[in-house]
């Protein structure tokens, strides 16, 4: 991987961010974020993001290279979870594995939009629709996770399961909802609907991003603590499975003729793992599950690597494979 790439990301204003709410917790400053204005940014970025494809799908329109890489999208997110499952199961109880392959079948919204932001400052393009390949991808895995729990774990009380309710949650959940409610009114819409939310979702994009990174940095450091808990193999698998996964995935989008900049953002989808919506379905379906495991995997170590040199390196490839 060319150094000057991953230079140039770690020295994006907005990845530095990340890593000035990382130190603020080393040094102990008191840094806080009022925690109703992370949650107002998350909304925010969910319906830029939303927005922002909506508009470009609606200019390129649907055809058959948009379903097939909406189907590659699908495809993934169901088979990843389910190797994921195996590979965990060398080491750990099966509740702690479905609960951690569902995470890592899951993608994260900010990791998709931290690199969304890196192709835009390095001069390259991706198309609109990958938008929709994130909110299909969101779901399944927690699916997948409890029909493997159902398959493996053979335990009575696993009928009281209410299967409607964790539906409802897995693909109704707020950051599915506000990202497909954005996409389709953007998509209705079009350039005249885009025009009238480019001065707040378009131009005040990056420094919002900048903001959430900072709190970001802050939660991140401060599950730090508990890596304890989580052992070698786990911290080997959270740096490693995403590297494999984008590997795939980037070999994948070789294969079926994507473009370079639509194969990085599906590896970067692919390589990605939720701390937020996976984690609440897996407290309220596999209880036995330890959630400071699953959520400092995915929030104090992935996201990280990711952020700083996962997406860098998801670019090489991507340019080494598909070249450009």
């Amino acid at each position: 991987m060319s150094l000057d790439l991953l230079i140039q990301n770690v020295l994006n204003p907005v990845i530095l961010f990340f890593f000035l709410g990382v130190l603020s917790i080393f040094l102990r400053t008191g840094l806080e974020i009022p925690q109703p204005i992370p949650k107002f940014i998350s909304l925010y970025l969910l319906m830029s993001i939303g927005l922002h494809g909506g508009y470009e799908l609606s200019k390129s329109g649907l055809d058959f290279y948009v379903f097939k890489v909406l189907g590659l999208a699908l495809l993934m997110a169901i088979v990843v979870p389910i190797y994921s499952f195996f590979i965990l199961r060398l080491k750990v109880d099966i509740y702690n594995a479905v609960a951690i392959a569902a995470t890592y079948g899951s993608i994260s919204a900010v990791t998709f939009i931290t690199a969304v932001n890196f192709l835009q400052s390095i001069g390259d393009s991706y198309s609109g629709f990958m938008v929709a390949a994130m909110t299909l991808m969101e779901s399944p895995a927690i699916i997948i996770g409890l029909i493997l729990l159902n398959i493996f774990a053979k335990k009575s009380d696993n009928g009281n399961l209410d299967v409607k309710e964790l539906l409802r949650e897995s693909f109704f959940n707020p950051s599915v909802y506000i990202l497909t409610g954005s996409l389709l009114i953007s998509f209705i819409t079009g350039e005249k609907g885009w025009k009238v939310v480019d001065p707040l979702f378009g131009q005040l994009f990056k420094p919002m991003l900048a903001f959430f990174l900072l709190d970001m940095g802050i939660v991140a450091a401060r599950r730090l603590s508990e890596l304890k808990k989580v052992g070698m193999f786990l911290v080997a698998f959270a740096i490693i499975i995403p590297i494999i996964n984008a590997t795939i995935a980037i070999l994948i989008a070789s294969s079926v003729g994507m473009t370079k900049g639509d194969a990085f953002v599906f590896a970067v989808l692919c390589a990605s793992a939720s701390y937020i919506a996976v984690p609440a379905a897996m407290r309220l379906s596999v209880p036995e599950a330890n959630p400071s495991i699953y959520v400092t995997m995915a929030l104090a170590l992935t996201f990280p690597f990711n952020i700083s040199v996962g997406i860098p390196l998801y670019y090489w490839l991507a340019n080494k494979v598909l070249g450009g």
